[in-house]
């Protein structure tokens, strides 16, 4: 598969959220949409990047976007990780890993010097007509909100 590139249209998606929402990109069309893939819920870098979109949300949603979250943790898991943090985006699942693999976000990766098979921690900011504007791959955990208002602001 040909990696997306900025400039692109963004692959349209379904997936049902945290909540048990259809969440479809084309509902997003006219909104700047943050669309990030992450590993797991409840693991160290995938909850400080979340803690991080959700301190930053007031200022991302100022800015004029919206938050998504995709992994392949089931919609209970996503429930508890999004209880248990206070996230206020959705978390769609993506256990086919078929949203995952439409962006390229799944595939091999090297953790630890050895080459695995997983997501790989991305993320994709699409503007009001649904292209992507900005590819964030080496995603700072910690401050990643600051790191998207950056790169969006270059």
């Amino acid at each position: 598969m040909t990696p997306l590139t900025e400039g692109q249209q963004a692959p349209l998606f379904e997936g049902i959220d945290q909540d048990g929402q259809t969440i479809r990109l084309s509902d997003y069309i006219g909104k700047k949409v943050i669309l990030y893939f992450y590993p797991k819920d409840n693991t160290p870098g995938c909850t400080a990047e979340a803690c991080s979109l959700r301190d930053g949300s007031d200022d991302l949603i100022k800015e004029g976007f919206v938050i998504i979250g995709i992994s392949p943790d089931s919609e209970k898991s996503h429930k508890g990780f999004s209880s248990k943090y206070n996230l206020p985006f959705p978390l769609i699942a993506d256990p086919e890993k078929k949203i995952l693999q439409a962006y390229g976000a799944y595939g091999e990766k090297t953790m630890y010097g050895k080459t695995v098979t997983g997501v790989i921690r991305t993320t994709f900011i699409i503007n009001e007509k649904g292209v992507i504007s900005r590819i964030i791959k080496k995603v700072d955990t910690k401050d990643h909100a600051s790191q998207i208002i950056k790169v969006w602001n270059k």
